[in-house]
């Protein structure tokens, strides 16, 4: 079949197969590195009692037929090798059907993480590298030409993944239709980075062109891409420019770079370097391709009419394996920024002069002289939950008080995620956690304090507990 694949892609599929790969190294790096604090056997949501409570149709995943955290490791750093392997390019190197085989070995390894993974992997960057390493599988190797099957799928991710942003935010706040909801979203986002104070500052007319801007890219130019070239590649290249700028005003773990990667993959690559010579696929791939092409199509029902919907749901995977599923983020912007600060002492009778230290986090503000720092594409999952807990109690109510638990016992595993701790000698006999409103300083009070931020109590969130002997 002559129209099945596409030459002139071959080297965008180069580069987004090596993006790809370097992005589930990452991920399987994240798990490997806090696994064992999160969800690991004495972790704070432990995958074996979740096993208990969900059977494998609801949840595939390996570790239904065993866990332990050695395994869990062994999956995780096979991740890593496999990852690293297909980032230098041994995809290249092998035959067609081992190639795929690499790419499903990735797959299968990474969803059987997400679907244990509970509240700490419940993003939707790993329903959308899912969804984009499933369609890897097929895209091929040097051997033959890209399909442009699947070319064509990987158009529909992106689309949904930009376009989704943008309806859920023209349904959404207010502030995004009166072009007023970057005054906020700098010093409110979940991790701010190194560069985010700046963004802040940045003058107000400024942000409105950028939440302008904000909206041609996420609810025009994805109609483009799926026009001929070159229309459909300077589409894509604004979305990587509109992408990274994203990348240099916060830490959004890897939806940032997986969504450059889909970008790339729109790019005409012909004009830079010629296709070299491919010999024709063989029919059993081609076969493959159109019948998960078409099994793909039909599923996707669901996520266009949510596209559509006056009701649309952000971040939801429709089915247990990720296949196809809907995006969105920051319907909802928040104007005041709130951080739940933990604190321990180890005096064993509280009163009004009690000393309170408190624990540092890796990402999240605590020390108001410290600046924010970059940490994306690796992904600080305690950070980012912390941060929805100061949205609101509910977000935590399964996890923070096994993490309690842990400093009170002074647990190594849950420590290293930290970025502080004031008790290394031993642990404390009570733990608190307080509210406090946190806000950008201005250029004035940066150069007064050299202080970041500027930081008032807002309330309690938890009351000073010990351990029960």
């Amino acid at each position: 079949m002559e129209w099945f694949g596409d030459g002139d892609y071959w080297l965008s599929r180069l580069v987004f197969q090596r993006a790809l790969a370097a992005v589930y190294l990452v991920a399987f790096l994240t798990a490997a590195l806090q696994f064992r604090a999160l969800i690991g056997e004495r972790g704070m949501l432990p995958v074996p009692g979740y096993l208990r409570r969900v059977p494998f149709r609801a949840a595939p995943s390996l570790f239904h037929l065993r866990y332990s955290d050695r395994l869990f490791a062994l999956c995780s750093w096979t991740g890593v090798a496999l990852s690293a392997a297909l980032v230098a390019g041994a995809a290249d190197r092998i035959p067609l059907a081992a190639a795929m085989a690499c790419w499903a070995v990735l797959w299968v390894l990474y969803l059987s993480i997400v679907n244990v993974g509970q509240t700490w992997y419940a993003f939707g960057w790993e329903s959308l590298l899912l969804e984009v390493g499933f369609l890897a599988v097929f895209l091929g190797n040097e051997r033959t030409a890209p399909p442009v099957l699947i070319l064509f799928l990987l158009r529909w991710v992106l689309f949904r993944v930009e376009f989704g942003a943008g309806m859920i935010k023209m349904r959404g706040d207010r502030c995004w239709r009166d072009l007023t909801c970057l005054y906020y979203h700098h010093e409110t986002q979940p991790m701010p980075g190194p560069l985010s104070w700046f963004f802040h500052r940045l003058p107000r007319p400024l942000h409105r062109v950028e939440v302008a801007a904000s909206h041609v890219t996420q609810l025009v130019l994805p109609v483009l891409l799926f026009t001929p070239q070159p229309i459909a590649s300077a589409a894509a290249a604004v979305i990587v420019a509109t992408q990274l700028w994203l990348v240099l005003s916060g830490n959004f773990a890897w939806l940032n770079w997986l969504t450059i990667a889909l970008a790339l993959s729109v790019v005409d690559g012909s004009p830079i370097a010629r296709p070299p010579g491919q010999p024709g696929a063989p029919l059993w791939y081609e076969i493959t391709v159109i019948a998960v092409t078409a099994g793909l199509l039909a599923l996707s029902y669901r996520p266009a009419r949510n596209l559509l919907s006056r009701r649309q749901r952000m971040n939801c995977s429709y089915d247990p394996l990720h296949l196809v599923n809907a995006y969105g983020a920051f319907g909802t912007v928040g104007r005041v920024r709130r951080e739940v600060v933990v604190e321990g002492t180890d005096e064993t009778r509280l009163h009004d002069g009690t000393v309170w230290r408190e624990y540092g986090f890796r990402g999240k503000p605590t020390d108001v002289r410290r600046l924010p720092r970059q940490f994306a594409p690796y992904h600080l999952r305690l950070d980012w939950m912390m941060w929805f807990a100061a949205l609101s109690p509910v977000y935590a109510h399964s996890w923070f008080g096994p993490f309690v638990e842990r400093l009170l016992e002074g647990d190594r595993d849950t420590l290293r995620l930290l970025g502080h701790n004031p008790f290394p000698d031993a642990p404390p006999v009570h733990v608190r956690a307080r509210i406090y409103r946190y806000r950008f300083t201005t250029w004035r009070e940066l150069r007064a304090t050299g202080q970041w931020w500027r930081r008032t109590p807002d309330g309690e969130f938890l009351r000073p507990i010990r351990l029960r002997r």
